[in-house]
């Protein structure tokens, strides 16, 4: 009898250990903020050179922005139930090699990244937010029918000279201002009818090809500011001309005219902010760093994709409410993807050219935020030592109880 009893007490003793010692082993790592037990992992702003140590596998969201990593290729493959990864400002020159498939949201921006490749992203079916803004990108290279589900798309801040070809077809956001863009190839956009908001503002565009827009059917904003339009030329310029006067579209930066805003829709509200909150500020929405406002990244400040350039026409002119507002349908309102962190532009809050600060000092606020995350940092460490300890001790008493018992 006694053996009989043994062999199921021993049984439960093991599984309730291996318990336990899975709730000692799922720990955050030293360097790093943890939330939601412990998938969500916020290791931003820590100067890392590499991922770190004790990443559980099924973490949900990953912040691993303002570090030093110089790679990552097949290094994130494992975390298979990743929805949300920033990798924002570090040293990166390549996209990363073998992402998790599974993933929503990719934050990219502010690396050194020359080139996307039609293999980087031909697997990724989930996602619905790229931002690859603020990097060195000449050209990226979509596949026919990948991305299905992809509808926000940011690469502002980059090196490209055309518009790219082979866009998602689903897109409904995309941001290609502070480039040097000078042409849209013919049928470019033609397989975008859902894009609602499109940034082509601060380029080189001096006229755009015949009929480069007539597809957009779906189209409730453009940015057309800041750039050389040739207006002396009038066989160049007259399609576009004449499609800004035409288009439902609301047109920030009507070509050769006085006034900033034009299309039929030019009496209409503009869309109330493309964020949810902790969301997406486009480079529309975004200051100089001479005029750049408070947006932080986990309490530490986020410079402006577009602090590079002087352009703040579109910003005042779109003047967003300061109020963040999530989006259920409304036409009046763009499609936004929640996210667990802000992407790296500044908002722009409702603001007069005479109110805008003349200048910001991020270094005293960098220094303080530092502090703050050292010691809430610290805190966490040490309360999750305490609760490691007191598993462990658990784990121990029940050994030896079960010891007693079974008389092993």
């Amino acid at each position: 009898y006694s053996t009989m009893l043994r062999s199921p007490v021993l049984e439960l003793a093991c599984l309730l250990v291996l318990l336990l010692m899975g709730e000692v082993l799922s720990i955050c790592p030293q360097t790093c903020l943890c939330s939601r037990s412990h998938r969500e992992v916020d290791c931003s702003g820590r100067n890392l050179s590499e991922l770190p140590d004790g990443l559980q596998h099924n973490i949900h969201t990953l912040n691993l922005s303002y570090n030093s990593l110089v790679e990552l290729h097949y290094l994130l493959t494992r975390f298979a139930h990743l929805r949300t990864l920033d990798i924002s400002y570090n040293l990166l020159t390549d996209f990363p090699a073998s992402l998790p498939r599974a993933l929503w949201e990719i934050y990219a921006s502010g690396n050194g990244m020359r080139l996307l490749d039609k293999n980087d992203t031909a697997y990724h079916w989930n996602l619905k937010a790229l931002d690859l803004s603020g990097n060195q990108l000449e050209r990226v290279v979509f596949i026919n029918n990948t991305l299905p589900n992809l509808r926000s798309l940011n690469l502002s801040g980059n090196k490209f000279w055309t518009v790219p070809t082979n866009m998602p077809s689903n897109l409904q956001t995309v941001d290609l201002s502070n480039n040097y863009l000078v042409q849209i190839l013919p049928a470019t956009l033609d397989r975008l009818p859902d894009l609602a908001y499109f940034y082509l503002h601060n380029n080189r565009f001096s006229s755009v090809s015949d009929r480069a827009f007539s597809k957009l059917s779906g189209l409730k904003l453009i940015t057309l500011n800041d750039n050389p339009w040739v207006c002396e030329e009038e066989q160049n310029i007259s399609y576009l001309l004449s499609w800004v006067k035409q288009t439902p579209a609301r047109v920030i930066g009507c070509p050769c005219y006085t006034r900033h805003v034009c299309g039929r829709a030019q009496g209409d509200k503009p869309p109330a902010r493309l964020t949810t909150n902790g969301g997406w500020h486009f480079a529309s929405y975004t200051q100089s760093s001479a005029t750049a406002g408070s947006g932080r990244v986990y309490g530490r400040p986020m410079p402006a994709v577009t602090e590079s350039y002087a352009s703040k026409s579109a910003a005042v002119l779109l003047n967003p409410p300061s109020n963040r507002t999530s989006w259920h349908g409304s036409a009046a309102d763009p499609p936004v993807f929640k996210s667990r962190f802000p992407l790296t532009s500044t908002a722009l809050s409702t603001v007069k050219t005479s109110d805008l600060p003349t200048s910001t000092t991020p270094s005293s606020t960098t220094s303080t935020a530092r502090k703050t995350a050292s010691v809430t940092r610290s805190t966490s460490t040490s309360m999750g030592s305490t609760a490691n300890a007191l598993r462990a001790a658990a784990v121990n008493l029940l050994l030896s109880t079960l010891a007693m018992m079974t008389g092993i």
